[in-house]
């Protein structure tokens, strides 16, 4: 992988980030504090649509088989440090939602880095000779 894919790798990583979190910032109290319905509904589509997101960048930047971990780590990072700072400040970052719901988001949190991370630990092991 080139360094130059690494630092953009870092980049969109910190980009999506953000834009997840202003998205969860301002409707996360709809999919969170809501039915128990749309919560799973969200709880399945978000690490499904995360997932899609990050493994088109990886095709668009033509991203080898066998980097494939390496380079989501890069997209992840970002975001599971922002996370952290997030979830530790729930209230400050994210007004609209309780606090008593950053558990369901810390779930929807892991949920994503877990399939999105998976996905590309698959891809990489099948690459490998």
């Amino acid at each position: 992988m080139k360094g130059q894919d690494m630092v953009l790798l870092l980049v969109l990583g910190l980009v999506i980030w953000i834009l997840g979190t202003l998205y969860y910032a301002r409707t996360g109290a709809v999919v969170l504090e809501t039915t128990p319905l749309r919560y799973w509904t969200w709880f399945f589509l978000s690490p499904i649509i995360s997932a899609a997101v990050c493994i088109l960048i990886l095709r668009w930047r033509h991203i080898a088989a066998a980097d494939w971990s390496s380079a989501m780590l890069l997209l992840a990072i970002p975001g599971m440090i922002g996370e952290a700072i997030v979830l530790l400040n729930l209230s400050t970052f994210m007004p609209r939602i309780h606090d008593s719901s950053g558990g369901r988001y810390g779930a929807f949190l892991f949920a994503t880095y877990a399939l999105v991370l998976a996905v590309a630990e698959i891809v990489t092991l099948r690459a490998a000779p």
